[in-house]
């Protein structure tokens, strides 16, 4: 049964972030987007909560928790720097690939890579990106990722997962979204694969676990734009009242809040599938894409509410529209997601069929 009682040990995990979020992210938020990285402080801060190794098993030095506890940690953290918690994070979607695989090897050939304070990894996939295999060298272009460095590159070709260490070129981008993050394009040419092996029918649970990856950084980033813009209207007065007490904007803030808790539930139920072994890359893609198409009501309707000052840098909202749009085209975005949700349901609809 799906519970969402997140039990002692990881409400404590997820007031840990909170804190770690409202007392290091959100001040710092606007250093950070100038200099397109997190303070070492707030990084030597991170690292030694260890939130980065949230899902990595106890013997490799995490804490061997799973898809519930990362989103849960994450969109505390978006709700602070949605940039910033991307760019704290070593691993982000590509560890998901590296645990799909029973050889611990590339796991550890993975995380020898990113040892180094600071060090990034990112994941591509064929089904986004075009990755050709040339023996031991392969071919990739991606035109952005939400990083300025990247250390580390797991690729999903076909039925196997590539590994690559060395022969990887980036080009800074300028960016809107996801400041803090940095942003570059990547390039593959003929890099060498330091590691490959079979993943088979675990790049669809790779691909759902990365999904809700982003959709829970995005949960946060909806959250803060849904409470700032409340809060906002009911301080404002017109009339002789506060503008949240007035119809019209009692009904957005209503639709908003809707939006947000729906989504929520359906990324924390993918999430509890993806920890109980069930079939979860249909339930992660319709989640991840409610939070894209939820995502398109909350920002709009954030900035409604503050009117002009909803596109000025004193407030929060334009940021949460900035992160939004950015996080809703990543890992091949809303269609992708929907294809592939859309893709699941009708073959689960079909197996159910042949089992009548």
């Amino acid at each position: 049964m799906f519970d969402l009682d997140p039990g002692d040990e990881l409400a404590l995990v997820v007031e840990t972030a909170r804190k770690l979020a409202g007392e290091e992210l959100r001040p710092r938020l606007r250093e950070a987007e100038a200099a397109r990285a997190v303070a070492a402080s707030v990084r030597t801060a991170f690292e030694a909560i260890g939130l980065a190794g949230l899902e990595l098993p106890a013997e490799r030095g995490g804490a061997g928790l799973g898809a519930v506890a990362r989103v849960l940690v994450n969109e505390e953290l978006a709700a602070a720097d949605a940039g910033a918690a991307i760019a704290l994070d070593p691993f982000g979607p590509a560890l998901y690939g590296v645990l799909e695989l029973s050889d611990s090897a590339i796991l550890d050939d993975f995380l020898a890579a990113l040892a180094a304070s600071g060090a990034r990894a990112a994941w591509i996939d064929d089904t986004e990106t075009s990755i050709a295999v040339d023996g031991a060298r392969v071919h990739a272009e991606v035109a952005w990722l939400p990083a300025d460095r990247v250390d580390a590159v797991v690729a999903i070709a076909g039925d196997e997962l590539l590994l690559v260490r060395d022969g990887i070129a980036t080009q800074p981008l300028p960016g809107a979204g996801l400041r803090a993050a940095g942003a570059c394009s990547l390039r593959l040419e003929a890099a060498p694969i330091a590691a490959r092996a079979v993943i088979g029918a675990g790049a669809a649970r790779a691909r759902a676990r990365a999904r809700l990856y982003a959709a829970s950084l995005l949960l946060g980033v909806l959250r803060d734009a849904c409470d700032f813009s409340r809060a906002y209207a009911l301080e404002r007065r017109a009339f002789g009242r506060p503008i949240a007490h007035h119809q019209a904007l009692a009904f957005l803030i209503t639709d908003m809040q809707m939006a947000l808790d729906g989504a929520r539930l359906l990324v924390h139920e993918a999430a509890w599938r993806v920890d109980e072994g069930l079939p979860c890359a249909g339930a992660a893609a319709a989640a991840f894409a409610q939070c894209i198409e939820a995502s398109r009501l909350i920002g709009p309707s954030g900035v409604q509410i503050l009117g002009g000052h909803g596109f000025m840098a004193d407030y929060p909202m334009e940021k949460a529209m900035r992160e939004s749009r950015a996080l809703g085209l990543w890992l091949g975005g809303f269609d992708a997601a929907i294809e592939d949700a859309g893709r699941e349901l009708c073959d689960g609809a079909g197996r159910a069929l042949e089992l009548a």
